[in-house]
């Protein structure tokens, strides 16, 4: 192995969570922030809660109603035949 090509260590690097929770591991960067932990995430609390942070829910939400409307548009929409 080469000498003097690998990053610091810090075996106490403190991790920050958008809640608050502050806990340490071993890493190479010395401060971590993170959005959830497993004192916040739903797995861990069997709380529901969703995270949007980008309105992805509501966008998600806006195009799957605008697919199943043109999905019964086109049940109800009469064919049309074919003249040979």
């Amino acid at each position: 192995m080469k000498d003097k090509i690998h990053p610091t260590y810090f075996p106490e690097a403190k991790v920050t969570c958008a809640c608050g929770n502050v806990f340490s591991v071993g890493s190479t960067q010395e401060k971590i922030s993170v959005e959830i932990c497993s004192a916040c995430h739903p797995l861990y609390t069997g709380e529901e809660k969703i995270l949007d942070s980008a309105g992805r829910v509501e966008r998600f939400k806006a195009r799957r109603a605008k697919a199943e409307q043109k999905k019964v548009e086109q049940k109800t929409k009469p064919k049309k035949k074919k003249t040979a």
